[in-house]
């Protein structure tokens, strides 16, 4: 295989790290805990077995398997091969094309496979999640709300199963918006196979993603892992029709342990099969109720209102006359200035633009700088980059738009 060529498909770090997702037995929060100690991946690869050991977390069999690992590399030049002959990349965690929100989640992949593209702009995204076997009211909804977020400028994550994932993603990809589906198997298997089709058109229009290797095929296990990046990919979650034992639930719940918003739509009380689960989040305060793309946008508070206004990302842009307009019902929203922006910040949202204007433009130095936790900065930096503030770059850093 040509080096230029996989070269490109991943860098000289990634494989490194690449060499570590393969290691049995080593999850992404062990090896969080070995890259705090350790710092690089090259020096976890050379430590002895006792040294592995000192790690909390690291027993005989880990670090057995971890001593071992550096034994992989032919493997890991297979799978990059495999990876550039279903036109896949692979993105470690110390890239800085990996995206910022999912790396801030508490357990994220080491590496993840992207065939397509992501863009800056899918940090301001949404999931759609829900039953597999749902009903035709629930397959109208998941459409709808795909749609309708795509229209206001949302990309639309799922998880590209049956029922409504399914749906969601068509609903953006309807409204000519971008998708992303994360999978729970490897790019080489298309699953369902319905779908193959439905996953060229967004790999075409977002992205296909997942953290297993190429030729991994779909297995219930790896379904809870998929759903976590789900979760981190998104602002938040909105869930339409799910029983009490649908995975959708686990989605939700840890939608609430990244602090991402949980919203759910109401469903038929006599479907319970159905909709026993979504309705039960919202009877028991795990999600906001939501019957218009208004309930969502007032819940994400300043994303939403910008997304309500149709400001767009960049000082000079013009207002969105498409079907989200202003409560008002105007036609346009009135151009605001960057100096009434600025002073219409919230506190954190002011600590950040203040901390990226100091030269803190590396989003862990903002976070350093600002006393913020990283949801709070990645959210902050959000509204700030759809207010024309500041502009996101390659590599998680931010690019400061002052005030004329």
């Amino acid at each position: 295989m040509n080096t230029i060529l996989t070269d490109s498909v991943i860098s000289e770090v990634g494989r490194k790290y690449l060499q570590l997702q393969m290691t049995p037995d080593l999850g992404p929060i062990r090896l969080g805990k070995l890259l705090d100690h350790f710092k690089t991946p090259d020096a976890i690869l050379a430590a002895s077995q006792s040294e592995l050991q000192r790690i909390e977390g690291i027993g005989q069999q880990v670090s057995r398997s971890i001593f071992r690992a550096r034994e992989y590399a032919g493997a890991v030049e297979t799978e990059v091969e495999r990876a550039v002959e279903v036109g896949a990349r692979i993105l470690c965690i110390a890239d800085s094309d990996y995206p910022a929100s999912l790396k801030h989640i508490t357990d994220p992949p080491t590496c993840i496979y992207v065939k397509g593209d992501l863009q800056p702009q899918d940090a301001v995204a949404v999931a759609i999640v829900g039953t597999r076997r749902c009903s035709h009211y629930g397959k109208e909804q998941a459409t709808r709300f795909g749609e309708l977020l795509a229209n206001a400028g949302f990309t639309v994550v799922s998880g590209l199963a049956r029922g409504i994932d399914g749906c969601a993603h068509r609903g953006a990809l309807r409204a000519g918006g971008r998708t992303i589906a994360v999978l729970g198997n490897g790019l080489a298997t298309h699953y369902p196979p319905e779908h193959a089709e439905l996953s060229g058109s967004i790999a075409t229009s977002g992205a296909l993603v997942t953290e297993l290797a190429v030729d991994v095929g779909p297995e219930a296990k790896n379904f809870p892992g998929r759903n976590r990046i789900i979760t981190g990919l998104s602002l938040g979650v909105l869930v339409i029709e799910a029983g009490r034992r649908s995975g959708a639930l686990i989605t939700a719940r840890l939608a609430s342990e990244y602090n991402r918003e949980v919203f759910a739509l109401p469903g038929n009380i006599d479907r319970g099969d159905l909709t026993a689960g979504s309705n039960a989040l919202i009877r028991d305060g795990g999600a906001k109720l939501v019957t218009s793309l208004d309930d969502i946008l007032d819940e994400l508070a300043d994303v939403g209102e910008v997304m309500r206004r149709g400001t767009q990302p960049g000082e000079n842009s013009e207002p969105n006359t498409s079907t989200n307009r202003p409560k008002d019902g105007s036609p346009n929203a009135p151009r605001i200035s960057v100096s009434d922006r600025l002073n219409r910040l919230t506190d954190p949202q002011r600590a950040v633009f203040k901390a990226a204007a100091k030269g803190a433009t590396d989003l862990d130095a903002v976070c350093e700088m600002s006393k913020l936790d990283a949801g709070t900065v990645g959210s902050a930096v959000t509204a700030l980059e759809l207010a024309g503030l500041v502009k996101r770059l390659s590599g998680n850093r931010l690019e400061i738009r002052r005030p004329s």
